[in-house]
This record gives structure tokens, C-alpha cells and sequence, in this order.
């Protein structure tokens, strides 16, 4: 995930050189009006290393018996996901709260 660099304010007042993490109509140093400019878009800095990419592949090319699904050990939970999680998918449990989502997660 990137994230922003605290180091380099992102506008600058023109007249002065003030600096400030977000754009204001008037410099806070000198005074004047509409003198702040961006001063350049911030830097990322990459937290982690993300993994190679996989090329795509036709639906009717993948073989849906290496693709088993796993039992949670709720019953009723694997009956709803038809059998389980299966490796790669996405789940969204979705509901009022307090009926135990995040329980059910662990």
C-alpha cells in the first residue's frame, strides 16, 4: 500500500516560500493572496512487494476440480458458500450489526 511522504509539503507560497501540507487562499507567512501554488504531487513509497501478475485465463480453460473448496467447520456456513471457501475468492459477508460477522470470520 502506498502512502504519503511527510517529508515535502505539497503547496509553497510564490512570494515567500511558506509552505503548506494544504492549498489556502492566503499565504500564512507574508499575507498575501492567491501566492500558493502546488509545489509538486507527493512521493509514495512502496510498504511492500507485491506479487508477480499471472496472465489471464479464459474461463472455459479453467479446470474446476482443482479449484476445491475448503470446509470451515460451520456447518451452515459452508452450505451457504456451497461447500466451503475455495482458495482465490472473494466472501462478502454482509448484515446488521451484531449478528456476528466478525465471529464468523475468525
Amino acid at each position: 500500500m502506498a502512502s504519503r511522504s511527510g517529508s515535502r509539503p505539497g503547496y509553497r507560497c510564490a512570494e515567500c516560500g511558506w509552505t503548506a501540507v494544504k492549498w489556502v487562499g492566503r499565504c500564512g507567512e507574508c499575507q498575501a493572496w492567491g501566492t500558493v501554488v502546488e509545489a509538486g504531487a507527493p512521493t509514495a513509497v512502496r510498504t511492500s512487494a507485491a506479487a508477480p501478475a499471472r496472465p489471464a485465463v479464459p474461463i472455459a480453460d479453467v479446470d474446476a476440480q482443482t479449484a476445491r473448496a475448503r470446509s470451515t467447520g460451520v456447518g451452515e456456513f459452508d452450505r451457504v458458500l456451497g461447500g466451503g471457501i475455495v482458495p482465490g475468492a472473494v466472501v462478502l459477508m454482509a448484515g446488521e450489526p451484531g449478528i456476528g460477522k466478525s465471529t464468523l470470520a475468525l
